[in-house]
């Protein structure tokens, strides 16, 4: 069984997307949009957005289109690789990630994320590559 958007929102609680705080603002299987506050929670010891966070946010995002791209043959998508240049350092506010497909082949997706702060300025930039799996049992 395949997850729908309001499934995987759901699915998520608990989990890493929902402790980062983070909101899906648009998801189809080509274009993923999220958002996720820069509060203490996703700092790093100095105060900025730690780096982890924005690679689990481009993750996500990826991962997000990359299912929804598969659901109706019954498949999902899970992440083999992601780099990522951080670009700017954030404080406060927000970042917001948008994900596009690069690739979409029948076993492997490939997935372009640009984050960006509430000025629209770069602040990291991301490339994952995900596998094609069948989509185990939801419950």
């Amino acid at each position: 069984m395949s997850l729908s958007l309001a499934q995987f929102t759901e699915q998520a609680r608990g989990a890493l997307p929902d402790h980062l705080g983070i909101e899906f603002l648009e998801a189809s299987g080509e274009r993923v949009v999220a958002r996720m506050p820069v509060e203490r929670r996703v700092h790093q010891p100095f105060g900025v957005l730690h780096g982890g966070a924005s690679v689990a946010l481009a993750e996500t995002v990826a991962s997000m289109g990359a299912h929804l791209s598969v659901a109706e043959r019954g498949m999902t998508a899970v992440g083999l690789e992601i780099n990522a240049n951080h670009l700017r350092a954030v404080r406060e506010g927000a970042v917001t990630a948008t994900a596009t497909p690069i690739h979409q082949g029948r076993t492997t997706q490939v997935w372009q994320i640009e984050v960006v702060d509430e000025q629209n300025r770069a602040v990291c930039v991301s490339r994952c590559t995900l596998a094609v799996i069948p989509a185990p049992p939801v419950g």
